[in-house]
């Protein structure tokens, strides 16, 4: 796969949840590794993914198109790009297009979470409220693209 489609992916993943930006690359970068370094990266990063999911369940989590929420989901977005294009080796010319293409992903993946949330919530079927039900579908979604570019 190549820098603008694993970027693309992973930015539209760190829309969902900006933590899997970050967890992609660790845990790409200590695959194999079997040390404890690397157990505790792949450690630390798992919790940060788990928190991040069960704190987007609850009622006081700010919406992800908020100007905080946002501005850092791109530059997760952005920054997992770029991290994840290094441990995959490429050229500096190819991290700028990780960045750019991780934040534009990061911006469309959460655009696209946000609303599909919000649909759920007013005109989607009654197997997606409450609203957890579609937050659940989108961690699913979310996860496994990352588990997929994690293990790439």
């Amino acid at each position: 796969m190549g820098v603008v489609v694993r970027s693309t992916v992973l930015g539209l993943a760190a829309g969902g949840r900006s933590s899997v930006a970050l967890a992609v690359p660790t845990f790409a970068a200590t695959q194999g590794r079997s040390g404890g370094g690397a157990r505790a990266l792949r450690a630390l990063a798992a919790l940060a993914v788990v928190g991040e999911v069960v704190g987007d369940k609850l009622p006081t989590a700010p919406s992800r198109l908020g100007s905080p929420q946002l501005v850092g989901r791109l530059v997760a977005g952005a920054t997992g790009a770029v991290a994840l294009a290094v441990v995959d080796g490429r050229r500096p010319p190819a991290l700028l297009v990780a960045a750019v293409v991780g934040g534009a992903g990061a911006f469309a993946g959460s655009v696209v979470g946000a609303s599909w949330r919000q649909w759920a919530a007013d005109e989607g079927p009654d197997v997606l409220r409450p609203d957890v039900r579609a937050a659940l579908v989108e961690d699913v979604v979310v996860l496994s693209a990352a588990r997929a570019l994690a293990a790439h």
